[in-house]
């Protein structure tokens, strides 16, 4: 895979030692609807406690149907987890994601030849593997190499949030959110990129700043 250079269209931030979680559902004017909006990004320890799970969850508020099934991964954008572990808000590594043929390839973590707005995909990288992308309504396909492990493909979106509640406390209607509340994002799908990786593979003092952006080609 030749390299190739990529600019940021969006991006979501979270500060965790084990748990993050950002989200903005087709908010951002510039990717609104896109295949590279960002909608979850969550990061959090693996059911092996020595690992740590990094989650982009793209192309929000698909149907169950067609909508799904039809769905895919673009092949023009580049899923890039950011792991700041010297705390300068500065990428020390990153784990890169791109879509290739029903594959999803899997670069890092590793240090970014560049830091900021611009990403070269990292083919160099020590790390590296691919993962065949599930296909709606199928198992899960999770591939593991050097202790990472990886898994891409349509998943229901874990978001809860009540917006027709919200909009009602916001014109001043009610005070407060119902128990239960109604979820806005019940029946929908999200396209999700997984990749669980060694702590020790991330170094630091045990606390990172961690962030993700989706970066089209240009």
């Amino acid at each position: 895979m030749k390299k190739t250079k990529f600019l940021m269209a969006a991006a979501i931030v979270g500060i965790a030692t084990l748990v993050a979680v950002a989200a903005d559902h087709i908010d951002a004017p510039a990717v609104q609807g896109g295949t590279s909006d960002i909608t979850d990004f969550y990061a959090f320890q693996g059911e092996n406690t020595s690992n740590i799970a990094f989650v982009a969850n793209v192309q929000g508020l698909l149907g169950s149907g067609s909508d799904t099934q039809n769905a895919s991964f673009d092949e023009n954008v580049l899923i890039e987890f950011n792991i700041d572990n010297t705390g300068d808000n500065v990428e020390d590594l990153v784990i890169q994601a791109i879509a290739r043929d029903g594959k999803m390839y899997v670069f890092g973590p590793t240090a970014p030849s560049q830091t900021g707005l611009n990403s070269t995909i990292a083919t160099n990288a020590a790390n590296q593997f691919s993962v065949d992308i599930t296909p709606y309504g199928q198992s899960a396909i999770v591939e593991s190499s050097g202790g990472m492990m990886a898994f891409a493909g349509p998943r229901d979106d874990p978001f809860f949030m009540d917006f027709a509640q919200y909009g009602q406390i916001i014109a001043g209607n009610a005070t407060g959110f119902n128990n239960p509340g109604a979820d806005t994002f019940a029946g929908t799908n999200v396209l999700s990129v997984v990749v669980e990786v060694p702590k020790s593979a991330i170094g630091g003092s045990g606390t990172i700043n961690t962030w993700v952006e989706s970066k089209r080609r240009q």
